[in-house]
């Protein structure tokens, strides 16, 4: 199969995840607490056993790692990596910042990426070496140079708030730079990858919430990377984004 065929499959999967997810939002749906904590509700599995259903039937070689149906196959050399809603906290609070996340990594490298935003209406797509697309429109990262003219989104910051010095550098970062905004989930690398802010931080993610934004990042031209600049993979927890310089000048205060 084609890298075309595989995103046309995963936009045909982020499609009817859209469909079920926007039939059951704002139903008062009963909300079930996971062992993480997290919140998940029949328009979480729902959404994904659409996607997987789309999926399998297209790839049925293909691995497949859901937020809410598990790991399978994770020995192939293809995996699909799926978040049916990424953010299902805003979900359920009747928040619009929710999204579905689907990804391709193919021999450990991410490949493709789909990030739909049902309530908005609006879907985000990348593939590997094809650039990055909003809408059908195509997208790029923004050209600011400088902190000081650099508007800055961040989302999740536990981990970083207990880090000591890697807090304190925050303090730093948000002293020198233009802007500082707490968009959060798929809404600031939308923003990020058309070039409306210019760095994202988080420090409290999973590999799910972020792959197929990492591939949209990066194919509009962002720098994508742990907060310490380490490769993403499976086991990231944390995020800094954004245009080449931008992420360059601010690395430091996390490596």
């Amino acid at each position: 199969m084609s890298l075309a065929q595989e995103l046309a499959a995963a936009q045909e999967a982020a499609r009817a995840a859209a469909a079920v997810i926007n039939a059951l939002y704002r139903r008062n749906l009963a909300v079930t607490v996971k062992e993480d904590r997290s919140p998940v509700t029949a328009a979480d599995v729902r959404a994904e056993e659409a996607i997987r259903e789309v999926l399998a039937r297209r790839f049925p070689a293909y691995g497949f790692y859901g937020e809410e149906t598990g790991r399978s196959a994770m020995d192939a050399e293809s995996v699909w990596l799926v978040d049916p809603i990424d953010g299902t906290k805003s979900f359920v609070r009747d928040c619009p910042f929710f999204s579905t996340q689907i990804a391709l990594l193919r021999a450990g490298r991410l490949v493709l990426g789909v990030s739909s935003a049902p309530a908005y209406g609006e879907l985000a797509w990348a593939a590997q070496g094809e650039g990055a697309f909003l809408d059908g429109q195509p997208i790029r990262v923004s050209a600011t140079r400088t902190l000081e003219d650099a508007i800055v989104s961040t989302g999740n910051l536990k981990s970083l708030a207990r880090s000591g010095q890697g807090w304190a550098n925050y303090g730093k970062l948000v002293t020198q730079v233009s802007r500082i905004r707490g968009y959060g989930d798929f809404v600031h690398y939308h923003l990020l990858a058309r070039g409306a802010l210019d760095v994202v931080i988080e420090s409290d993610v999973n590999i799910l919430d972020i792959a197929a934004l990492t591939v949209i990042v990066r194919e509009a031209g962002g720098v994508f990377t742990d907060l310490a600049g380490g490769e993403v993979g499976l086991a990231t927890t944390s995020v800094l984004a954004g245009n080449a310089a931008l992420h360059a000048a601010v690395a430091p205060l996390f490596a």
